[in-house]
């Protein structure tokens, strides 16, 4: 038996990373709190009133948001967990490089390799270089699981050959998103940090409308992930690669993997709409 790896949030590569982002943003944060409190009681850098008190109840909202986001995103790995593990001990006939391969000559794609890449939750296709790259345990196993991710992934490859316009609006986002995440973290700690001050808040909107990429991006990979999965399905059941019950595992599996892209995109909204209430109530505070 083949155990695949439990996925995490963002199971199939996006070429983001926002995890690392908005843990340094919660911790920065945290800081930044303790040191504001006590000197603008001191300095009288804000200012109390109907506005701050409004300031506070935004803020208090987007911390609810996070926190439910938060809770969306543990019930949906739990499931995930559970469901990876159920269905890596179901055997198929097919391993996932064969399934790869197959559901590739089917769709008429014949210039995409099928790779084997060592390391866990690798598994994804890159348009670059024209290459279904499996994880080594997706690629060797003949699991229903392996054969969801392969088929998966080969939904990217059917994608790039039929210019699927929203894979191709992501591709064109990355470059700009892994710029705009990286430069987000400085601009919105400035911005926070000068805000702290009783300075202006341009800089901590700027900051904001660069970490608003990633959200961005997170919404537009949910079509990109969902019909993926939705090709792959079609092809499992197209093709009688797995007869009707393994098929309606295959669909389990890939729903639920699909939705930590929902959970990623929900935790990315929920800090989105945070950072915005904070900044908001800073600057009520000072008017």
């Amino acid at each position: 038996m083949c155990l695949l790896a439990t996925p995490a949030p963002g199971w199939y590569d996006t070429g983001v990373n926002m995890t690392a982002f908005i843990h340094f943003l919660a911790q920065f944060e945290y800081i930044l709190t303790d040191y504001s409190n006590g000197v603008g009681a001191e300095n009288g850098l804000f200012f109390g009133g109907a506005g701050g008190a409004l300031g506070g109840t935004a803020t208090l909202l987007g911390l609810g948001l996070l926190v439910v986001a938060s809770l969306i995103g543990a019930v949906v790995q739990a499931r995930l967990k559970s469901v990876i593990e159920k269905y890596s001990a179901v055997e198929t006939r097919l391993t996932g490089a064969e399934t790869a391969r197959r559901m590739l000559e089917q769709n008429g794609i014949h210039d995409v390799k099928v790779i084997s890449v060592k390391g866990r939750l690798t598994d994804h296709y890159n348009p670059a270089d024209k290459t279904v790259n499996l994880s080594e345990t997706v690629y060797a196993c003949n699991s229903i699981a392996a054969m969801a991710v392969a088929a998966h992934e080969c939904g990217h490859a059917v994608q790039h050959a039929t210019a699927y316009p929203w894979l191709g609006l992501r591709s064109s986002l990355v470059p700009v998103v892994n710029i705009g995440s990286r430069l987000g973290q400085l601009v919105l700690m400035a911005g926070l940090a000068m805000l702290a001050l009783g300075t202006g808040p341009t800089v901590a909107w700027i900051g904001l409308a660069l970490f608003a990429g990633t959200t961005v991006f997170a919404l537009v990979t949910l079509p990109v992930e969902f019909n993926a999965s939705a090709r792959a399905l079609a092809w499992l059941e197209r093709n009688d690669a797995v007869n009707s019950a393994l098929h309606d595992d295959a669909r389990t599996a890939l729903r639920w993997a699909a939705m930590t892209y929902v959970a990623g995109a929900l935790s990315s909204l929920a800090m989105l709409l945070y950072y915005a209430a904070i900044i908001l109530s800073r600057t009520s505070r000072r008017d």
